[in-house]
């Protein structure tokens, strides 16, 4: 991966989407959705509710670091706990 000079954490990051978006996959492949309705508005899919959490986290990190001096590990754990509820309730 030196092609692309990659920094450990920038690799980390897409790994792990990587390895969301193979499992998500394989769920779909085991056991198929059914859209249905939560807290949001609209009826969803997993994987609906997967890509806006995944969208959302990003509006966290950039608001966290554009607006605040809270370190992004906090961003990383609201993150993380939206996920959760989203994929949950949502």
């Amino acid at each position: 991966m030196d092609w692309m000079v990659w920094t450990l954490p920038t690799a980390i990051f897409f790994s792990v989407i990587a390895a969301i978006l193979l499992g998500m996959t394989a769920w779909e492949l085991v056991s198929p959705t059914v859209e249905r309705r939560g807290f949001l508005p609209i009826a969803t899919t997993r994987g609906d509710r997967l890509f806006i959490g995944l969208l959302s986290a990003a509006y966290i990190h950039l608001v966290t670091v554009g607006f605040t001096e809270l370190s992004i590990w906090f961003a990383l754990g609201i993150s993380v706990l939206w996920l959760l509820v989203l994929m949950r309730w949502g």
